[in-house]
């Protein structure tokens, strides 16, 4: 089984509403997160996402 650990410490959790610039930006028409906001939504959703600040780790148990 997968572990996942954020490899940056954790930030204290904001509004829900999300920032241009800080939480997310726009290319070629698509919306791309930011690492900041992966970090403080807590979890790797596991898609690839360009700026996930999450790795993979193996659980040894």
């Amino acid at each position: 089984m997968k572990k996942f650990e954020p490899q940056e410490e954790k930030i204290p959790k904001r509004p829900s509403r999300l920032v241009e610039g800080v939480d997310f930006y726009y290319e070629n028409g698509l919306m791309v997160l930011t690492a900041h906001f992966l970090r403080e939504r807590g979890y790797c959703c596991e898609n690839g996402c360009r700026h996930c600040p999450y790795r993979a780790v193996e659980d040894d148990e």
